[in-house]
């Protein structure tokens, strides 16, 4: 079997989402519970010696108490008597060869608590190399007798002892740090597949062509991106398929059209006939629009880098040569990636829809590190906020252009927007401050 790579990982991983978070929390559950016992055993140890320490120092003041209630005889007598649990006691002085106990430790600090009156010494004892070291306290009674005391010598384990707050505070701090971190992998796993569906979806309503989804992960996430990929396929061919239909019947009201337009040159009746050719010209127009509207929702070619200010120029002379005051700023110069007949229909479009309402356009662009924003500005009435998204929409016409003669067929601004986004572009609508209706054109820099 071949372990390189993640493979071998994702085989052994649970498949399921929830099998996933249980897993998860069930080792981090074991870990902190670990965690948690460990620290228990290791007070429980630190509180047993101390109390060892405690009972110990007792009965040595004890037995120095009752010594000293004795005579010598009487001493004697009962020396074994009070030792023989685990102390063993001498009324003897220490031998020169024994060791001072060098630093601190436990049972002094046991004893200085036990009984504070008394003076006393700690030695360390070993009978030779192999044996077990000793502790050897010296206690000097009321009348000056030496009284030791011998007794096994108790590992203090002075860490755990003299740093226990700050110990118990790391191991705290490392038990919030652990169930933090597990509970960010769990949250993470858990909605990593809920992001990447949002950005998903974010993506298909500005390109409904884009690449479906990779279906990987576990169950519920493979299951919910394969649905969100046939919805996807379906949008797509239902966009499609109104789109041809669109385009078939636009194309194919141009044969009666034309039939109408030559039966009414036999019309006799002169102004029957104009108004016959008016009606026809107003339907040719529609069907022209149709067209164009149904070309821009499939309009997907390479993108490649423009040049903004010939284009502009270009589009400035145009309209200058139909009569139309369109100004243009001389030193212009930017470039934008996109699809230069798509992003030239759409700015005409705009051009037009602002000498129609507006008589005079200005255009003027900026561009950023990451955009470049065309404005292409008239000095018409402006409109309304509520109507700024609705003029968008096909065949919408606002209640002061329903006259085809000025309104035209309400298709310019909805295949304008189709052309933008197309190469990844946007428009929009506002009212400039100093009057006049401006659209916002955004297109990518990359």
């Amino acid at each position: 079997m071949n372990l390189h790579g993640p493979s071998w990982l994702h085989r052994l991983a649970p498949r399921t989402l929830f099998a996933r978070l249980m897993l998860i929390w069930m080792v981090g559950i074991a870990l902190v519970l670990a965690v948690s016992f460990a620290l228990f055993v290791g007070e429980r140890e630190r509180v047993g010696r101390s109390a060892l320490f405690e009972g110990v120092a007792q009965e040595i003041a004890t037995a120095a108490d009752l010594l000293d209630s004795m005579s010598g005889p009487e001493r004697e007598r009962w020396l074994d008597e009070i030792g023989r649990r685990r102390l063993r006691l001498a009324l003897r002085p220490p031998h020169e060869h024994l060791r001072p106990l060098a630093g601190e430790h436990p049972l002094r600090t046991a004893l200085q608590a036990a009984m504070p009156q008394r003076s006393f010494d700690m030695y360390t004892h070993r009978r030779n190399e192999r044996s077990h070291p000793m502790l050897l306290v010296l206690v000097h009674l009321a009348d000056g007798t030496p009284l030791q005391i011998r007794l096994p010598d108790i590992p203090p384990a002075p860490p755990v002892i003299q740093r226990a707050p700050e110990r118990l505070l790391a191991a705290l701090a490392a038990l919030v740090l652990g169930v933090g971190l597990l509970t960010w992998i769990a949250v993470r796993l858990a909605t990593r597949p809920l992001s990447r569906m949002a950005e998903a979806a974010r993506a298909l309503g500005e390109d409904p062509g884009r690449a479906p989804m990779a279906v990987r992960g576990p169950t519920e996430v493979a299951q919910a991106a394969a649905a969100f990929n046939q919805m996807q396929q379906r949008i797509s061919e239902h966009v499609t398929e109104r789109t041809r239909i669109l385009a078939a019947i636009s194309h194919d009201l141009q044969t009666p059209i034309t039939r109408l337009r030559l039966r009414a040159e036999m019309v006799e009746d002169e102004d029957l006939r104009t108004r016959i050719q008016s009606d026809l010209d107003a339907m040719q127009g529609l069907v022209k629009e149709g067209l164009a509207y149904a070309r821009s929702l499939d309009e997907r070619t390479a993108p490649q880098p423009i040049e903004l200010g010939p284009l502009l120029q270009a589009l400035a002379e145009d309209a200058r040569d139909m009569g139309w005051m369109v100004r243009v700023p001389e030193d212009c110069s930017g470039r934008v990636i996109g699809n230069p007949p798509a992003l030239r229909r759409a700015l005409w479009n705009l051009i037009e829809n602002g000498v129609k309402f507006g008589e005079t356009v200005e255009l003027t662009f900026a561009c950023d590190a990451a955009h470049c924003e065309i404005l292409v500005r008239d000095h018409g009435p402006g409109l309304p906020e509520a109507e700024f998204e609705k003029v968008f929409e096909p065949f919408y016409r606002t209640e002061s252009s329903r006259n085809r003669e000025t309104g035209g067929t309400g298709l310019g601004l909805a295949i304008a927007r189709n052309l933008l986004r197309g190469q990844g572009g946007e428009v929009s609508l506002r009212n400039h401050p100093q009057g006049g209706l401006e659209a916002c054109v955004q297109l990518p820099l990359r």
